[in-house]
């Protein structure tokens, strides 16, 4: 692998924990259950970077940009500011701008399940010129990514560029993200079968790292499509410039935050949270399920803020160059149920997404929301 193409990969992976699906399993007691809103985290493993201080932010929900969603799932942005939105089991995208939404078509062949449908979103990054949109779904058989023609407002013709991604009712990944060196960023879940987690010839359980057209991107591991293994199920991508970070959601006790790096080997199944194992890669941030079962992650302002679906509520964790550089803080704890994508807006703030219409949450008026969060240092 060429040395620009590594240092590009050096992904901060965060360990986040999490039950066998985001309903959460039987969990221990938590480190952080008594943190108010707004309040450091008692440690939750792993030690702060003393390379860059720690930024801590305040955060306010500054209004509703939509509501009456059915189970959002992916969330991207166009260049016009406006926003496309998965429905995991209606397998529509629909559009957003300002607070008007509608719908621009619909995904063929979305098989939903607890887990599975219509899953992550993500824009060209050569749009217009390159009229394309990317999903993440299951099929009956197995998860895909197709690529499809986005223009005058529909959706058009999908292309099957990735298929044989292990699926099944739980653990099925599904977040996709465009790096900043133009390839398409990809984490999956291990299908319910942890082996395949380790298994080289496995997509399951890996983050991927694919061109346009589904092939193996410049410089990745050995040729393959993915660039690390040892993953349970990876719903959040985030990047700080050519840093990657992931979160995972763990078995019954710890849910991971990783920074990636090519080659890397993240433990599972052998490993859960920080195990200090030979050969395998630690999270940088832990927590337990109750707490977090995360989903979707973003970076703003020196942060990786995380959306927590068990744990309801969203986790601002500082770092740096791969590191954790301060405790995490959590933010609006039980106020709006479960929480699954969070992602930075054109204009500076976040948008977040309830996950209340998903059958494993309490259904409250107008749901599911996407709310616009402020940041202030």
């Amino acid at each position: 692998m060429g040395k620009g193409v590594r240092a590009g990969l050096l992904v901060a992976t965060v360990a986040l924990v999490g039950g066998c699906s985001d309903a959460g399993g039987d969990a221990q007691p938590s480190v952080s259950t008594s943190t108010p809103a707004g309040q450091t985290a008692r440690p939750t493993g792993g030690q702060p970077s003393s390379t860059a201080p720690s930024r801590p932010v305040k955060l306010a929900a500054a209004g509703v940009v939509a509501s009456g969603l059915e189970v959002p799932w992916g969330l991207a942005f166009l260049p016009d500011k406006s926003a496309l939105v998965t429905e995991r089991d209606s397998g529509k995208v629909k559009r957003i701008v300002g607070n008007q939404v509608s719908e621009v078509g619909t995904v063929p062949d979305v098989d939903p399940s607890s887990e599975g449908g219509l899953l992550g979103i993500a824009v060209d990054p050569q749009y217009p010129k390159r009229p394309f949109v990317y999903v993440y779904y299951s099929s009956s058989d197995d998860n895909r990514i197709a690529r499809l023609n986005y223009s005058d407002g529909k959706l058009g013709e999908a292309t099957v560029i990735v298929e044989g991604i292990p699926q099944a009712a739980v653990h099925n990944g599904g977040r996709i993200k465009f790096g900043p060196d133009g390839f398409l960023y990809v984490g999956t879940g291990d299908g319910a079968d942890r082996p395949n987690s380790q298994n080289d010839d496995s997509l399951g359980g890996k983050v991927l790292r694919i061109t346009t057209d589904g092939k193996a991107a410049p410089g990745n591991p050995d040729g393959r499509l993915w660039i690390s293994k040892g993953h349970r199920n990876v719903q959040g991508l985030a990047f700080d410039g050519q840093q990657l970070y992931a979160a995972e959601f763990g078995q019954n006790t710890w849910d991971e935050l990783n920074a990636i790096t090519a080659g890397a080997n993240y433990g599972w199944p052998a490993a859960e949270g920080i195990s200090q194992l030979d050969g395998m890669v630690d999270p940088i941030a832990q927590w337990q399920t109750a707490d977090a079962s995360p989903s979707g992650i973003a970076f703003a302002q020196g942060n990786i803020f995380m959306a927590g679906l068990r744990g309801e509520r969203l986790w601002a964790t500082p770092v740096a160059n791969g590191k954790r550089t301060g405790e995490p803080v959590a933010f609006f704890t039980g106020q709006y149920g479960r929480l699954r994508t969070v992602e930075t807006a054109p204009d500076g703030s976040l948008w977040l997404t309830t996950s209340n219409t998903d059958g494993r949450g309490e259904t409250r008026p107008n749901d599911d929301k996407i709310l616009r969060v402020t940041i202030t240092n």
